[in-house]
């Protein structure tokens, strides 16, 4: 721990309770590797501030000190952007103990949850007064408001609800100088400059603590229809998806797997079921909330089916039946984890170019890179997929990750870009991706990004290292 470390946590132990100061290894160490293990940091402590006072307490103590601060909620990060660095220069900031959902209102359709809520809890509070949080993912029993709002997260709803960021509707933040930014008011018209809340969205940590946030709710649906069905490619499955969205302005999901990610699921977990008899080589996962419900689906299968568009399809007969569809959507990755180590990409490409792309990216990643394996999944709607390159069988991954992986991900990305998409659709830069984005960013891009980030953390101390390329020295430019 560096002196200024030290002086920092003398000064705030006068102001903190016992629970938020801690220092102790064993409790310290499993919070400072990410969910992927692919990232490892050091952090000498972590702070564990109960309520938005002691946040601000600990940002302008840290700021008075130049101690920086790693924010962290469940630590779900798919790209290291909430893992402290090796260097141990930084604190954890732990918003896990601010938990409590302030309020609930059905009428107004809002929820007010602090930052260390758990996703799965917003749901059941939702839930309690009839109404549903309409954003839901594999992690839900471990992402936290905070994260959600900080990465802009997606998930399988984006179709009908949007991002974290349509469903944000105001925003309680700390930022750098320790000042509480209070937005949680929720206001129809309110033309005072800059949109701060929006601005903080997707932010990553890096401009200020998101501490609470208010939140939209929405009406239970009347009915759910979810179907399960075989489709020969990806252009039929997008032209399916036209004819579902022309048809009703209820379709929430419209998940697409390869033959492969549902082979790996059955393999893996020993729950799963395959929903239809046979082979095939692409799968959707489909459901609406139409108030025609199974009717509509099923008249919309019938025409598919006559037409080609899909083999084979089943909808699901009960809410168990439903639920072992999305266990199967949900367990792709770590099923796919399990089959060894992959270079993996969250990607965006206009809705329009995925079918191509899914094709067309995986045949040149394999001719790219003999023995690997390519192939993705995800959300059709939306154009966001998670591409996976495989590594060759009998691969060291250690050797895989330090040298193959970094040339897979640049290939990778130079054809996103190609393509007119985005190196990061739903999961954020973090660390991980940092590098990438610089490399590829417009110069207005990086100068904007800079700019804000120098203006609103002039000290750089909030999530130093994450999302904000630094600027090159003028020699290496």
């Amino acid at each position: 721990m560096t002196p200024s470390q030290s002086a920092l946590l003398a000064a705030l132990a006068p102001h903190l309770d016992a629970k938020a100061i801690v220092t102790d290894r064993d409790a310290i160490t499993p919070w400072e590797t990410d969910w992927r293990r692919r990232f490892h940091g050091h952090a000498p402590a972590i702070l564990a501030p109960a309520d938005t006072a002691q946040v601000a307490t600990i940002v302008a103590a840290a700021a008075a000190h130049r101690v920086p601060l790693v924010p962290q909620g469940g630590n779900s990060s798919m790209v290291g952007g909430a893992t402290p660095p090796t260097d141990g220069s930084a604190l954890i900031l732990s918003l896990r103990r601010m938990n409590r959902i302030r309020h609930v209102d059905a009428d107004a359709g809002l929820a007010i949850a602090e930052a260390g809520v758990i996703l799965s809890d917003l749901h059941e509070a939702a839930l309690a007064v009839d109404r549903r949080f309409p954003l839901t993912l594999g992690a839900k029993g471990n992402a936290t408001v905070g994260g959600l709002v900080s990465t802009n997260a997606g998930g399988t709803q984006v179709l009908r609800f949007g991002s974290m960021r349509g469903l944000v509707a105001g925003m309680e933040a700390v930022l750098a100088d320790g000042s509480v930014h209070d937005g949680l008011a929720v206001l129809k018209k309110d033309n005072r400059g800059y949109d701060l809340t929006q601005l903080l969205v997707g932010s990553e940590g890096t401009l200020a603590i998101v501490t609470a946030a208010s939140l939209r709710i929405v009406p239970l649906p009347m009915t759910r229809a979810t179907a399960w069905a075989a489709t020969p490619d990806p252009e039929s499955a997008l032209t399916l998806l036209r004819r579902f969205q022309q048809a009703s302005d209820a379709v929430e999901s419209f998940e697409i797997l390869p033959g492969e990610s549902l082979a790996a699921v059955l393999a893996h977990v020993p729950s799963a079921r395959a929903p239809l008899a046979g082979e095939h080589g692409w799968h959707l996962l489909i459901e609406i909330t139409d108030p025609r419900g199974a009717p509509l689906l099923e008249r919309l299968l019938g025409e598919a089916l006559a037409d080609g568009l899909i083999a084979d399809a089943v909808i699901a007969q009960s809410e168990a039946q439903a639920a072992g569809f999305w266990l199967i959507r949900e367990s792709i990755s770590d099923s796919e984890r399990a089959l060894g180590p992959a270079s993996q990409h969250d990607i965006s490409v206009p809705v329009a170019a995925m079918p191509r792309f899914m094709i067309e990216a995986a045949e040149a990643c394999e001719a790219r890179f003999p023995s690997t394996h390519a192939s993705g999944f995800g959300h059709l709607g939306d154009g966001n997929i998670h591409f996976h390159v495989r590594a060759a069988p009998g691969a060291d991954p250690a050797r895989w990750y330090a040298e193959d992986v970094p040339v897979v991900t640049r290939f990778v990305d130079d054809l996103v870009v190609a393509a007119g998409g985005s190196i990061a659709a739903e999961h954020g830069i973090g660390q991980m991706k940092i590098d990438e984005l610089a490399r590829l960013s417009t110069p207005a891009r990086l100068t904007m990004l800079r700019a804000v980030k120098t203006a609103m953390d002039p000290l750089g101390i909030l999530n130093p290292g994450k999302l904000v390329p630094l600027a090159r020295p003028a020699a290496a430019q």
